[in-house]
C-alpha cells in the first residue's frame, strides 16, 4: 500500500507578505492546477493545500495570482468537478473569499459558465452547500452580467431557494421544537434570504416565483425567539426578503388570500413585527445603528398597513400611535413605543428612519393632515407636512379636545373632552405652569445681541444667504423709536411696527 506523504508539517504563516507570499500562492495554485490533470494528490493533501490557500489569501495584498482567470478556474474546477464533498467545500470557501476580496473575479466566475453548476448544487440538502453557493451567487448580483432570469427558468433557481427556505421553516415546526433535535442554521438561511432579496430587487418582475416562501418566512419570524439586539441576522434578512414580495397576493394564484393575515389569527404576524420594533428601539443602540436595521422593518409595516383588514389597522393604530394616557406629558417624552418612535421621527442622525416613521404616523392617521397633527402634535407633524408640500391645517395651532381613547382612530372613551395643547399634544390640564420670572429688558437685549452675532457668522459662512431680521426690518422701515414712557425699564429703544 502506498504511503501518503505529508505535505506540510505546518501551514504558511497567515501574515506572510511580499515576495514570499507571492511565491507561496503561486506554488499552491500550481500544485492544485497540476492535480486537476494528473490526480497526483491524495484527498487530505488536496484539502490541506486549499486550506492553506484560503488562510494565505484572506488579505488580497500579494495574492494577485489567485484573482486571475487561471486562479479562479482552478478553484471552480475543484469546487464543482471534485468527487469529494470536503474538497469541493474547501475550494468553494476559497472561491467565495476571492469573490469578496476582488470584485473583478465575479465576472470571471460567470464567464467560466459556473453559475448553472452552482445552482444545481443548491439541490443538496446540506447547509454548508447552501451557505457557500448562496453567498457566491449573491456576490454575482454585483458587477456582472449574469442572467438570473435564465437561471430561474432553465436551472430552477427559485425552486431550490424556496425549498431551502422551507427546510429552515421545518426546524420551527411544532414537532421539531418538541424533539429539540435540529438546531437552526442562521448563517445558511441568511445567505439564502440575501440572495432572494437581491434577485427580487434587480428582477422585480420575477418576484412572484418566490411567493411560496412568504408563509415560511413569516413562520420563522413568528416562532423563533426574539434576539438581543433583535434585528440581527437572520431576522433582519427575513424582513428584507419580504419587502419585494407580493404580500397582498394581488394575482391570487398562490394562496387566494394574503398569508400575512392567516385566518386563525389575522393580526399575529403584525403583532410579532411590532414586538420586534418595540424591542429594537428600546435597545441601547445609537440612532445611526437603528437607521441601518430598523428602517426596513418600518417600511414593511407601512406596506402591510396599506392593505390590512380593518381589525389589523385598528390594532396598529392602538399600539403605534400615542394613546390618551400619554397626554399627561408632552408627546415623545415617555418611554413607551409611540414616544420612542416619535423621538426617532425627528432624529437628524437617521434620515431614512426619520422619513419612514413620519410617513407611518401620517398613514396611520389615514393620510389626513388634521388627524396627523392631532395624533402626534404640531411639533412632530409640521416638518413632515412642509417637506412634502402638504397644506398645514388652518386650525393646526388651535387647542382641540380629546375624548380619552387614544389617537389614530382608536375607540374613544365616554369621558368628557379635555383641551389639548396643539404643539406638544399634552392635555392642558396636565401642563405645569411656567413659574419662571419674565425676562428683563437687559436679558432681552443680551439675547438679541447673541442672535445678531449668530446671524452674522452664519451669513459669513456662505452656506446660506441669510438676512438679519432686524436689518431687514430697518430696510423695510418697520422700526420705530420708542418713547421713554413706552419702555418698561425707561431705557428707550426701537421696536418693530405691526
Amino acid at each position: 500500500m502506498t504511503k501518503m506523504p505529508l505535505l506540510f508539517t505546518r501551514g504558511p504563516p497567515p501574515d506572510m507578505t511580499g515576495p514570499a507570499k507571492r511565491q507561496e500562492v503561486a506554488s499552491l495554485l500550481d500544485r492544485l492546477r497540476t492535480d486537476l490533470s494528473e490526480k497526483n494528490l491524495f484527498p487530505p493533501q488536496r484539502n490541506e493545500l486549499l486550506e492553506h490557500l484560503k488562510i494565505l489569501c484572506r488579505q488580497p495584498e500579494d495574492a494577485e495570482l489567485l484573482f486571475t482567470k487561471e486562479g479562479i478556474e482552478t478553484l471552480t474546477r475543484h469546487s464543482f468537478d471534485s468527487n469529494s464533498p470536503t474538497t469541493s467545500r474547501e475550494a468553494l470557501r476559497c472561491l467565495a473569499n476571492a469573490l469578496v476580496l476582488e470584485p473583478s473575479t465575479r465576472q470571471i466566475f460567470v464567464d467560466l459558465g459556473c453559475a448553472p453548476k452552482a445552482v444545481d448544487r443548491l439541490k443538496n440538502d446540506n447547509r454548508d452547500d447552501e451557505f457557500l453557493i448562496s453567498r457566491i451567487l449573491f456576490l454575482t448580483t454585483y458587477n456582472t452580467n449574469i442572467d438570473f432570469e435564465k437561471l430561474i427558468d432553465e436551472d430552477h433557481l427559485a425552486d431550490h431557494l424556496n425549498t431551502n427556505v422551507a427546510r429552515h421553516a421545518r426546524v420551527f415546526s411544532k414537532e421539531s421544537r418538541k424533539a429539540s433535535a435540529v438546531v437552526p442554521d442562521d448563517a445558511a438561511l441568511s445567505e439564502t434570504l440575501k440572495l432572494i432579496f437581491n434577485i427580487t430587487h434587480y428582477y422585480p418582475s420575477r418576484a412572484d416565483v418566490f411567493a411560496k416562501s412568504i408563509p415560511n418566512i413569516l413562520k420563522i419570524l413568528a416562532r423563533r425567539r426574539i434576539l438581543d439586539p433583535p434585528l440581527q441576522q437572520p431576522v433582519n434578512y427575513l424582513i428584507n426578503a419580504l419587502l419585494n414580495l407580493d404580500l397582498e397576493d394581488r394575482k391570487a394564484v398562490h394562496f387566494g388570500f394574503s398569508p400575512v393575515f392567516p385566518k386563525f389569527d389575522q393580526k399575529c404576524n403584525v403583532e410579532r413585527l411590532v414586538a420586534i420594533l418595540d424591542k429594537a428601539v428600546g435597545h441601547e443602540e445609537s440612532d445611526e445603528e437603528l437607521e441601518q436595521v430598523a428602517a426596513p422593518l418600518v417600511t414593511l409595516l407601512r406596506r402591510i398597513y396599506d392593505f390590512a383588514p380593518e381589525g389589523v389597522k385598528r390594532y396598529m393604530q392602538r399600539t403605534i400611535m400615542p394613546s390618551d394616557d400619554e397626554r399627561a406629558k408632552p408627546l415623545g417624552t415617555t418611554n413607551t413605543l409611540p414616544s420612542r418612535l416619535l423621538r426617532l421621527s425627528t432624529s437628524p442622525l437617521a434620515p431614512a428612519l426619520r422619513e419612514n416613521l413620519s410617513s407611518l404616523f401620517f398613514e396611520l392617521s389615514d393620510k389626513d393632515a388634521t388627524s396627523f397633527v392631532h395624533n402626534v402634535g404640531y411639533g412632530f407633524a409640521s416638518g413632515f407636512l412642509m417637506s412634502h408640500d402638504l397644506p398645514i391645517p388652518e386650525n393646526a395651532l388651535e387647542a382641540w379636545s380629546s375624548n380619552g381613547g387614544g389617537g389614530g382612530g382608536a375607540d374613544g372613551a365616554d369621558s368628557a373632552p379635555e383641551p389639548i395643547n396643539p404643539i406638544t399634544g399634552q392635555r392642558r390640564s396636565a401642563e405645569v405652569p411656567d413659574r419662571r420670572a419674565p425676562m428683563t429688558m437687559e436679558e432681552k437685549e443680551r439675547e438679541a445681541e447673541r442672535l445678531f452675532v449668530l446671524f452674522e457668522r452664519l451669513k459669513r459662512t456662505g452656506v446660506v444667504d441669510m438676512k438679519h431680521p432686524v436689518a431687514e426690518a430697518l430696510h423695510q422701515g418697520r422700526l420705530q423709536e420708542l418713547d421713554d414712557d413706552d419702555d418698561d425699564d425707561g431705557d428707550g429703544g426701537d421696536a418693530l411696527k405691526d
